[in-house]
């Protein structure tokens, strides 16, 4: 219920209450961002101190990290882009649990974390690279509000931060609300992946989009002189046929 106020307040422009918490997740981020997710290091900090690591098993370390400590930030990441200082923190925890064999001490690493996080092997552990993770779970947000324009979220992004344009097309001016400015960061890795079902070709900009069957670029290489610039793919289509 809480949520559901602190919402339509915000649609109905009446001024509203400061709420702490909104699903969990802070509602006001101010330019101390660290201090306002350093909760998160905390968090994985007394969870790592609630374990005795000296009776773990590295298979055991391994299930805990995946399941419990890289967990521990990701509800936070899905929806605002971390400092990647915090992140490097969470990390370094996460290695000296990794490699800590005795109760106390940091214990000696001999791999780096970006190499434990590579594809996993007998050498490599498929450990999360948070700031990779943090960007692709943003981007899967991005995405749906892509897929569901008439969301109420995609509505209040679209009426404080661009109001005249496509989600697709809209920049980033201003001061514009951080969860917005959160999921606008993951724009490039949006536009990367994705690439236009051809239906009736009308909003298909034939040469500066993605809608080729084509892998690699799913673009027009070669330009055609005859064709506006602007030209979409309707006009490459006989409807009769």
């Amino acid at each position: 219920m809480e949520a559901k106020e602190f919402i339509l307040q915000q649609v109905n422009g009446s001024r509203c209450n400061n709420y702490n918490r909104y699903l969990g997740l802070p509602t006001i981020v101010g330019r101390l961002k660290y201090n306002t997710f350093r909760s998160l290091k905390e968090k994985v900090w007394k969870r790592i101190n609630s374990w005795k690591s000296k009776f773990l098993s590295s298979v055991g370390k391994e299930i805990l990290i995946k399941s419990v400590l890289q967990a521990i930030p990701a509800y936070f990441m899905s929806v605002f882009k971390m400092l990647g200082l915090l992140l490097k923190e969470i990390e370094a925890l996460i290695a000296r649990f990794w490699w800590n064999q005795k109760e106390v001490g940091k214990g000696i690493h001999w791999k780096s974390w970006k190499h434990m996080g590579e594809v996993k092997n007998q050498e490599r552990l498929g450990f999360r690279d948070l700031s990779s993770f943090n960007k692709a779970l943003l981007a899967k947000q991005l995405r749906r509000t892509i897929k569901e324009p008439l969301s109420l979220v995609l509505r209040v992004f679209k009426q404080k931060c661009f109001q005249h344009c496509d989600v697709m097309e809209a920049e980033l001016k201003g001061s514009p609300l951080y969860i917005w400015r959160s999921l606008w960061s993951s724009m490039d890795l949006v536009k990367e992946g994705l690439v236009w079902r051809v239906g009736n070709g009308r909003d298909i900009k034939i040469w500066k989009e993605k809608w080729l069957s084509r892998p690699v670029t799913f673009q027009v290489q070669t330009h055609i002189n005859s064709l506006d610039p602007d030209c979409k793919v309707d006009a490459l289509i006989n409807v009769d046929t």
